[in-house]
């Protein structure tokens, strides 16, 4: 049974989508090269959505499990 592909580190898609931007930003690129670039940047950009989205859902489903949490009163701030 061929094993699940893990989800994309969500650092690291977003530092290659960084440097693509840089990259294209220069203005060194065929015209092939940076349609391929935006292609792949495309792709990072959802993938960086999708990593975003899930946190969130995550974020919801515990706050939904265990309720809104309290602030801190912080005995030094004041």
């Amino acid at each position: 049974m061929p094993r699940k592909k893990s989800p994309p580190d969500f650092e690291k898609t977003l530092a290659e989508l960084e440097a693509l931007v840089e990259k294209m930003e220069q203005g060194d690129m065929s015209l092939e090269e940076s349609l391929k670039s935006f292609e792949r940047g495309i792709q990072l950009t959802r993938s960086c959505q999708q990593a975003l989205q899930a946190a969130e859902q995550k974020v919801e489903q515990l706050l939904e499990d265990h309720g809104e949490p309290e602030a801190f009163d912080n005995p030094d701030a004041g």
